[in-house]
């Protein structure tokens, strides 16, 4: 790694999240670290490429046993942004944080619960932010007022904390597919691809502009329990 590409690779580091000093690895890498979480990235050069690894297979996205391979310092922002996403988010972070805050308020009157439910309605929904990079998982859309954060197993139904606040458990969806899906008229399979009730009449889908393109990438095997659940129980099935 020549002085360049290694003050490339720390400037990086810092902005996307990987705040404390990186270690330089014997073979000739970077090991990224954070205060914020326990996982590392390593970051390679390699052919004029920027290899990424890290200590959890499930930060990078759509990793080739476990390594992604970037051609450029954009791409390598993007990936060291989204695993430093992940890695804030993961199980059972959010929960945990959740806890802590019940534990500061009182939660014995109605209006008190109901005031302990928001606070956990808004970790999820910062959570999701921070995971699916302010931007709707279908079509991209990147405005946070419009974002709804969707839970793929209903808050009602969770049989904890941990599955309510699972970041795993949700999507952030712009409002009119965030309706669809809540409502069970429309679902995804466990790569992503869109899934409409058979009840959703055609003429409606075309007026609520219901694309056969809808994908959500880089959807991760944690989201295919939820999924799972969502397509049994929410999604409408014909009579």
């Amino acid at each position: 790694m020549t002085p360049l590409e290694r003050l490339r690779l720390e400037k990086a580091a810092a902005d996307c999240g990987f705040e404390r000093t990186p270690v330089l690895l014997n073979d000739g890498g970077m090991e990224l670290r954070s205060a914020q979480f326990p996982e590392t990235v390593s970051v390679h050069v390699v052919g004029g490429r920027f290899r990424v690894s890290a200590s959890a297979a499930l930060l990078p996205d759509e990793a080739d046993g476990g390594v992604v391979s970037v051609a450029d310092l954009d791409q390598l922002y993007a990936a060291l942004q989204r695993a430093s996403a992940v890695a804030r988010t993961i199980p059972n972070r959010v929960a945990d944080q959740f806890r802590r805050e019940k534990l500061r308020l009182p939660q014995t009157t109605e209006a008190e619960r109901l005031v302990i439910q928001r606070v956990g309605q808004d970790l999820f929904r910062n959570a999701l932010m921070d995971y699916w990079q302010g931007r709707c998982c279908v079509t991209g859309l990147a405005v946070p007022a419009l974002l709804r954060a969707s839970h793929i197993k209903p808050w009602a139904k969770c049989q904890n904390d941990d599955e309510r606040l699972d970041v795993f458990n949700g999507l952030l969806l712009a409002p009119h597919i965030d309706a669809l899906f809540d409502g069970g008229w429309i679902s995804f399979s466990d790569q992503g691809g869109l899934l409409v009730a058979e009840t959703l009449p055609y003429a409606a889908r075309a007026h609520l502009g219901v694309s056969s393109e809808w994908m959500i990438r880089s959807l991760k095997p944690a989201h295919v329990p939820y999924l799972t659940f969502h397509r049994a129980h929410e999604l409408h099935k014909t009579s």
